[in-house]
């Protein structure tokens, strides 16, 4: 064997394994029936999320243009706002009786001492 074979045997022979491997024993890479588990139920916690979303975003108007809200809101919805509205101003107008302005609101009319 010249030199130019035995320097070739060196280079080419395979490193000895390290005594420590690092953390990569005989189990490295092998997964579990828990971390199956576990990535079923994130799957399935995922998809209710999509499907609550979904259902939310649905709720939402097309357009959040104020005019067209006020039309399309339903009618207890306006009662409600115009009875916030009545009683905020008998509020600010000193009214004593704010059961008179939820009346008033509500389409009652006035009512009398």
């Amino acid at each position: 064997m010249n030199a130019h074979e035995a320097l070739t045997w060196v280079v080419a022979q395979s490193p000895a394994p390290p005594a420590d491997p690092g953390g990569q024993g005989e189990d490295f890479g092998k997964s579990s029936p828990v971390g199956l588990l576990l990535l079923v139920v994130f799957a399935i916690a995922v998809a209710f999320l999509i499907r609550s979303m979904t259902k939310h975003l649905k709720k939402l108007p097309v357009s959040f243009d104020e005019q067209r809200a006020a039309a399309a809101a339903p009618a207890r919805v306006q009662r409600a706002e115009a009875a916030a509205k009545a009683k905020a101003e008998a509020d600010a107008a000193g009214d004593a009786d704010p059961e008179a302005a939820d009346a008033e609101a509500k389409g009652g009319g006035t009512t009398t001492r």
